[in-house]
């Protein structure tokens, strides 16, 4: 076994950090490609990961950092909530900080069409949506002329209520 430097202990992998290794190896495996091909993409993309660094990501074993994700988000052609959430909303998902939520919830606080979980009570319910909605600010969403407005911005799928 390793001895940690003192001061400095291992940090564990958590639930996302478990999905996106999951991710990683579906989307490398979808995509044909082996971790030493998948390894030359990064590298032309100013990312070097070897393959082992990958196999490890893929195992848990690593932990895939920001840039990581980022970058392997752009060599396997997805976006980044490909690799961070579970690829079968029907299933539920492990939040880091969130807990387990039902995948689709999961999905729709991803594309900031509701909050991540819902206050029991419909009246507390829609408050938190309409806080929700009127607090996030989704990237890309932005007015062009740098004046931090917000878009228009409607969420796709109904809630309790509507007609």
């Amino acid at each position: 076994m390793t001895e940690q430097p003192k001061g400095r202990r291992a940090i564990e992998t958590g639930p996302t950090g478990m999905t996106v290794a999951h991710n990683l190896s579906r989307l490398r495996k979808m995509s044909q490609l082996t971790t030493r091909q998948l390894s030359a993409k990064l590298e032309q993309r100013g990312r070097p990961i070897p393959a082992s660094g990958i196999t490890r990501m893929e195992k848990g074993e690593r932990q895939v950092t920001v840039d990581d994700l980022m970058a392997l988000a752009v060599a396997l052609g997805v976006s980044p909530l490909t690799l961070l959430l579970p690829a079968d909303a029907r299933t539920d998902a492990e939040i880091t900080g969130g807990g387990r939520v039902d995948g689709r919830e999961a999905w729709a606080w991803a594309w900031c069409n509701d909050p991540l979980t819902l206050p029991e009570g419909e009246e507390e319910a829609d408050r938190a949506v309409v806080e929700f909605l009127l607090n996030s600010r989704p990237v890309g969403l932005f007015s062009a002329q740098g004046d931090d407005r917000l878009l228009p911005f409607a969420p796709r799928r109904k809630r309790r209520g509507d007609g």
